[in-house]
């Protein structure tokens, strides 16, 4: 069901079925048609900024991992600032609150960003920064895989865009992950992995420590905080839940095991069942097995291919 709080909501795609979109949808097919895509996309915004009543529209892309992001298109009215230049490989820790809904297919739509909750404070705070008042966010997905977000901002008056726009805004994502992703994925920006592992930064008291994923051994929940083992042995108490980092860290290799716990599938040394009805793992450099709960086995198993 649709999520809805005092200052923002998420909303899914079968969640709009039953509305009406505009033509967005129809305007972006003669963009993507009439020009390369990145022209395309950029007289897209335009039209779209304008057609929604946005102070802002933009674009920003994931590197192959979804650890990193950088702004790729903007348009903004005129007298409105520009800050597409300002988020270039920006770790997606900083978007954490955002990315798990993201991660999940739904569009977030911030009506008062000045009330967002704690969880979002990191985001708040760039969003405050641009002057934003409300925003609204719509992940790009292909062949199952996020690979971008398109949003309108409201920097001069809060504002709230109905459903029907939120649906006109999915199929717009459709095309554009078409066109940009679907013809030739190899040649496309931020197919390809990086030269170098892109750091994961965990939020600690006092500052943050920037680790590589292959090197985080396992999380787990420590009440409203993260604990997060490392490959030497050591804990870092990140100052987030373990909710968001479900959507921090690379599917491909991470897994849950437990509601309390996932696991880099790297670093699982054993699996154990001492007795018939409990499960556990055994990681490299650490001295405790973690538990499985029954819900997470068969998964488990299948990802290691026993």
């Amino acid at each position: 069901m649709t999520s809805l709080t005092s200052s923002y909501q998420t909303l899914a795609r079968d969640e709009l079925a039953d509305l009406t979109a505009p033509d967005w949808a129809f305007r972006s097919a003669l963009h993507l048609l009439a020009q390369p895509v990145d022209a395309a996309i950029s007289s897209l915004l335009e039209e779209l900024g304008h057609k929604a009543a946005a102070d802002r529209a933009w674009m920003f892309e994931y590197d192959a991992e979804l650890l990193r992001f950088r702004n790729t298109h903007e348009w903004c009215r005129p007298g409105v600032a520009s800050f597409v230049e300002d988020l270039q490989g920006a770790p997606v820790t900083m978007i954490a609150w955002l990315q798990q809904f993201l991660a999940a297919g739904r569009a977030v739509m911030i009506d008062r960003v000045e009330a967002l909750p704690r969880a979002a404070r990191v985001l708040q705070v760039e969003m405050l920064r641009q002057g934003d008042k409300s925003v609204l966010s719509v992940p790009v997905f292909h062949d199952g895989c996020l690979r971008a977000c398109i949003g309108l901002d409201a920097v001069r008056a809060q504002h709230r865009w109905p459903g029907a726009e939120v649906k006109g805004l999915f199929q717009c994502a459709d095309l554009i992950a078409s066109a940009r992703y679907g013809r030739n994925d190899a040649a496309q920006p931020g197919a390809g992995k990086p030269d170098f592992e892109p750091l994961i930064y965990l939020r600690k008291r006092g500052g943050a420590q920037g680790v590589k994923a292959s090197l985080i051994v396992g999380l787990r929940a420590a009440r409203n905080y993260t604990e997060v083992w490392l490959a030497d042995g050591s804990s870092v108490l990140d100052l987030r839940p373990l909710a968001l980092w479900l959507a921090l860290v690379p599917q491909a290799s991470f897994l849950r095991i437990h509601r309390t716990a996932l696991v880099n599938l790297l670093h699982v040394q054993d699996v154990e069942r001492p007795s018939g009805d409990r499960w556990q793992v055994k990681l490299r450099a650490l001295d405790r097995a973690w538990p499985v709960s029954r819900p997470h086995r068969q998964e488990l198993r299948s990802r290691l291919g026993i």
